[in-house]
């Protein structure tokens, strides 16, 4: 049976939380700016490593912040990195702010 996962806005904490059959697994933190939202630091519990939930976890992010008209700030790494690769999520992306593709 395949893990059912959950991403949700906790606003009131200022991140994104991941969830694997309601359990915790991960989360990124941000800062809302008036007109974009700051990624600044993702993390995935250890015992959910090597599961690709930080891939599910960026993906959500970025479905989310598209549904609601928001551009982003990629500065965490990794969503830096993922939004580089993953060209149909550029447009929110805001000017200043190019993905680093390397590493």
């Amino acid at each position: 049976m395949t893990a059912v996962t959950t991403v949700v806005d906790r606003t009131d904490s200022s991140r994104y939380e991941i969830l694997s059959d309601g359990q915790f697994a991960g989360y990124l933190d941000y800062r809302d700016e008036d007109d974009h939202i700051v990624l600044i630091h993702d993390q995935i519990e250890p015992a959910f490593a090597g599961q690709g939930m930080a891939f599910v976890l960026a993906q959500g992010v970025f479905d989310d912040l598209r549904a609601r008209g928001r551009r982003v700030d990629p500065q965490c790494p990794f969503m830096a990195r993922w939004v580089g690769k993953h060209p149909e999520y550029a447009d929110l992306v805001i000017p200043s702010a190019a993905p680093d593709v390397s590493g």
